[in-house]
């Protein structure tokens, strides 16, 4: 009896760890940040595209509705701590969540003084008190608070993708990875756009956007039909422009075309190329 007790454990044992390396090996070979993972193996072509999305277009307004801007659907999901951005779209370096704030909040009135100014006492409150104290009040701390951005004022945004042609279904796939928050030149003292953080499209749809009331893309023609930010995306509703694809050099295609007229052009002639490229692939 006790052999026999000893001989069952065993073999449960040794049917538990081959049942965990049969499930290593279903999940090997797919890409485990894609929310629609397609095996490595059935990938016949792979072409990895970034495109800039600017939410003031006409086109894109949905994305920028009042109250439901997809940043703000975005940012308050990191501060309620049910997504956590990262660094690049590279999607490999978590980004701290003060270091996101940070990012998210101006710079303040006096970051422009020099540091011999600021040792002068420039831009520093006279706290031995003055003028207004009379107005001093309760409120007086929130004049203290962070100055962050609004929502709105991320008007741009990066969307990375695989282009993806599965030879066993015989079509062309358009895997989401990653979409990164950029700060505009006209919005920051730098002058430049400044990306802010990067999220797993994954996860902004399994934690963001999945049966969340704002995450919504306006339907001005039918309120009544109104989508999910993922549904919108699935169903390609944004207008972008082709700013980067995988190449070598890991260059932008206004880098490899040197300006932003050329690189206009470029674009649209990658564009073009990928569509009959894929419109050929069936004489193969």
């Amino acid at each position: 009896m006790k052999k026999s007790l000893i001989g069952f454990v065993t073999l449960l044992i040794v049917v538990t760890i081959t049942s965990a390396h049969a499930q290593e090996r279903e999940e090997y070979g797919y890409n485990s940040n894609s929310l629609r993972p397609i095996r490595n193996s059935d990938q016949l072509f792979k072409k990895t595209l970034w495109w800039l999305i600017d939410l003031r277009e006409k086109q894109n307004k949905p994305f920028l509705a009042k109250n439901t801007e997809i940043t703000k659907v975005i940012i308050e999901a990191v501060t309620q701590g049910i997504l956590r951005p990262f660094v690049n779209d590279s999607l490999k370096t978590r980004l701290s969540y003060d270091d996101f704030m940070k990012k998210i909040t101006r710079e303040a009135a006096n970051d422009g003084l020099t540091e011999e100014e600021k040792a002068l006492g420039f831009g520093v409150e006279d706290d031995a008190g003055g003028w207004g104290d009379e107005f001093s009040s309760d409120n007086s701390s929130a004049s203290n608070l962070p100055d962050r951005y609004l929502p709105r004022d991320f008007y741009l945004i990066e969307l990375k993708e695989d282009l993806i042609f599965d030879k066993k279904r015989s079509r062309m796939y358009h895997d989401i990875q990653a979409i990164t928050i950029i700060l505009p030149a006209d919005k920051n003292t730098k002058g430049v756009d400044i990306p802010i953080a990067s999220f797993m499209y994954k996860e902004l749809v399994e934690n963001a956007f999945k049966d969340h009331p704002d995450a919504i893309w306006f339907n001005n023609a039918n309120p009544k039909e109104h989508r999910n930010f993922a549904e919108a995306f699935d169903l390609r509703l944004f207008a972008g422009h082709l700013v980067k694809y995988s190449n070598s050099e890991d260059a932008s295609i206004e880098e490899i075309y040197g300006g932003q007229r050329e690189a206009m052009y470029a674009a649209l002639q990658i564009e073009y190329a990928l569509l009959d490229f894929e419109t050929q692939l069936w004489e193969y």
